[in-house]
This record gives structure tokens, C-alpha cells and sequence, in this order.
């Protein structure tokens, strides 16, 4: 599932199609048989990991394109296709969000995101400098809005959805997405993805 990983992560990042005969020959042929469960872990990591939904666009020849999940048209990847699809992390934030009442609280947001090893201040092999991306890029993006606790003393500080949030998906499609996930997947789809990204970045 690595290499199939790696593989879609190169389609992604070039926004080509590709097909299932295209990921035959990535799988191998001692592995054909295992083709349906290494897609479906593949697909499966993409999603979780990445936030990219892998399509079928035509069921006859099996063909499929790598969009950004839940209709969310950010994906933190930089000019010429560089860097990696951060959309997870984004739809992560906005799920813990809904969760309590529309607005987290930072420090509950930083607690849950520490579960999956991402913290604030420290460079995550996916996601970069998480801090930046939740308290800078996301507020100016229009993704979620950051602001102090009315009244708060001390100064505590809370996310809210931003008008881009709102204007790219709903509430109920992120219910939705959220209650369609196993997450009992996240820390395998992790491991498989990260040695995906050395798969890639080495060339293999």
C-alpha cells in the first residue's frame, strides 16, 4: 500500500487521472490478488491522512481523479505542486469545531490534535508548523476564525468556522464524512502514508 500511496500522491500532485491498470502495474505481479484491499488501504490513507478523496470518473475502464475531500478547494500545496496535501488537518479543525457547539477552545484543540502527534510549535513531517497553519493561514484563507473568549481573563483563545468553511461545505456534510470514517484507521493510514512521503521523496 506504500507504493500505491506514493503513486497517488505523485498523480495528485501533477493533477493527472489515473487508472486501475495504471495501479496494476504499481502493485506488481506477485500482488494482483491483493489489489482490491491495497486500493481500498490506499484510498483509505489518502483520505485520512491527506484529505484527498480518490474518484471513480468512469466505472468502464475503471478510471479515477484525486480531489480535495468534502467540495474544500484548499490544500496547502505550494506552486508547481510542491509540498503535501495538508486538507486533513483543516477538516480535522473544522470537525472538533462543530463538535463543541461551533466554537474550541485552543487549548482543546491543541489536547486533540496531540493525539496525533501534531503540536503546536514543532514540524510535523505532513503538515509543517501546525500553529501557523491553524492561527495564520487558515484565518487569512477564511478557513476558521481565531479570536479571544469574550471577557476572558486571562486572554483564552477560540476557532470558529470562517466564511470560506461555510461557502465550501456544510455541517451535515461534515457530520456525514466524520461518521463514514473508521477511525480506528488513523495511527496505520499514518504510518503507511509516512512511508509514503520517504517512498516519494527518495524517488522509489
Amino acid at each position: 500500500a506504500v507504493h500505491l500511496v506514493a503513486f497517488l500522491l505523485l498523480k495528485y500532485r501533477t493533477q493527472q487521472p489515473t487508472s486501475q491498470a495504471e495501479m496494476l502495474e504499481i502493485v506488481g505481479e506477485d500482488d494482483q490478488d491483493a489489489y482490491p484491499v491495497l486500493f481500498g488501504q490506499a484510498s483509505k490513507c489518502m483520505q485520512l491522512v491527506f484529505g484527498v478523496d480518490v474518484k471513480e470518473v468512469d466505472p468502464s475502464d475503471h478510471s479515477y481523479i484525486l480531489v480535495p475531500v468534502l467540495g474544500l478547494t484548499w490544500d496547502g500545496m505550494l506552486s508547481g505542486g510542491q509540498g503535501l496535501p495538508k486538507t486533513s488537518l483543516l477538516v480535522l479543525v473544522l470537525g472538533l469545531i462543530l463538535l463543541e457547539d461551533d466554537r474550541a477552545l485552543e487549548e482543546d484543540v491543541w489536547e486533540e490534535l496531540g493525539v496525533m502527534g501534531v503540536y503546536a510549535g514543532q514540524e510535523h513531517i505532513i503538515y509543517g508548523e501546525p500553529r501557523e497553519l491553524l492561527t495564520n493561514v487558515w484565518v487569512q484563507e477564511g478557513y476558521v476564525k481565531y479570536r479571544q473568549v469574550p471577557g476572558s481573563d486571562p486572554a483564552r483563545y477560540e476557532f470558529l468556522w470562517g466564511p470560506r468553511a461555510h461557502n465550501e461545505t456544510s455541517k451535515w456534510q461534515m457530520l456525514d464524512y466524520f461518521l463514514r470514517l473508521d477511525l480506528e484507521e488513523p495511527a496505520s493510514s499514518l504510518a503507511v502514508s509516512e512511508g509514503a512521503v520517504r517512498d516519494e521523496e527518495e524517488g522509489t
